[in-house]
């Protein structure tokens, strides 16, 4: 079958390790069952594997990819859930489990004809979405969903801050917020960026770094180093950060004084439970909000898929169809 694979690792050349072209069929597993995939979504999790984040050398040639929509085999248009955790551990949240992975980490991922993955990971995808938006939910969207919904403490009517409007945690925040009712502002170093989250439902926009009118109720943070100062600055006295990535490092100073004077809370968040990924489902089915598609290419095409997350041309999502 047809396969996108990291086949070597590079840190400072990510691109020369993807391959693409013929990958064994999937592993049978017990407990398993295998996807036929029709639409698959990027995410930079995919870049750092390239760049030997989170996987050895040993592990490959791995299929990258964590999220997909498609058909099982039973027939049944599905969408998967990317967090591979054991049933066993005793953890009512999967996400929780040490020794929990995603598609592409131990197992082979999403970016391939077909894929295997445990039964218990398939939710029904609504005919109301399209295998492309149903792709982009699994990892993004849920973490975006997770976020606000769980891990921020805030009801609809606060103010959230969402650093580095244009990545796909971003934008998904920026779509799921606004529709919920909260009050969303952004921020980005590119005009042409702020402009689009205005559009895509920001109340208000910023330069990356720039005074705001007020301090707000909570940051939603992915950047990380570039933007951890101003984010901690941002906040309201007892105010919270909801940290789920550091695309620009994750070493930040931590600025302590500053946290316990204010009383300041951060809080880290990562993917999301099944059930939250079947909730957010019916969130996009109820609402009608979609996903921001940047672009839709072939697979056969990942390399320029790639290409351009690197380089940061993207505002949404890459999908890659079959």
């Amino acid at each position: 079958m047809f396969a996108v694979t990291a086949a070597r690792i590079s840190p400072d050349d990510p691109l020369s390790g993807l391959e693409l072209g013929e990958h064994a069929e999937p592993a049978r597993r017990d407990g398993w069952t295998t996807v036929s995939v029709r639409a698959a979504a990027l995410n930079h999790h995919d870049v750092w594997t390239l760049r030997g984040v989170g996987i050895s050398a040993d592990q490959l040639p791995m299929i990258v990819g964590c999220d997909a929509a498609g058909v099982d085999e039973d027939g049944n248009d599905v969408v998967i859930h990317a967090v591979i955790s054991d049933p066993d551990a005793g953890f009512a949240d999967e996400t929780l489990d040490p020794r929990r992975s995603l598609l592409s980490e131990r197992f082979d991922g999403t970016f391939a004809e077909r894929v295997a993955v445990p039964r218990r990971n398939l939710v029904p995808k609504p005919a109301a979405l399209s295998f492309a938006d149903a792709a982009c939910l699994p990892t993004a969207y849920l973490t975006a969903y997770r976020m606000l919904f769980d891990k921020s403490g805030l009801q609809p009517g606060s103010t959230i801050l969402v650093q580095g409007a244009g990545g796909g945690v971003a934008t998904a925040l920026i779509r799921i917020g606004s529709a919920a009712g909260y009050r969303v502002w952004a921020t980005s170093r590119s005009e042409e960026k702020r402009e689009r989250a205005l559009a895509l439902g920001a109340d208000q926009v910023f330069p990356a770094g720039a005074r705001l009118p007020e301090r707000v109720d909570a940051v939603m943070e992915t950047v990380g180093e570039a933007t951890w100062s101003h984010s901690l600055r941002a906040l309201r006295p007892g105010g919270r950060i909801v940290i789920s990535g550091a695309t620009s490092g994750p070493m930040p100073p931590a600025d302590l004084s500053r946290i316990f004077f204010l009383q300041l809370s951060v809080v880290g968040s990562t993917m999301g439970t099944r059930d939250q990924l079947a909730r957010l489902i019916r969130f996009c089915e109820q609402t009608g909000v979609r996903p921001l598609i940047d672009r839709t290419m072939p697979m056969t095409q990942a390399r320029d898929g790639f290409a351009a997350m690197i380089s940061g041309d993207l505002f949404g999502k890459v999908v890659f169809t079959l």
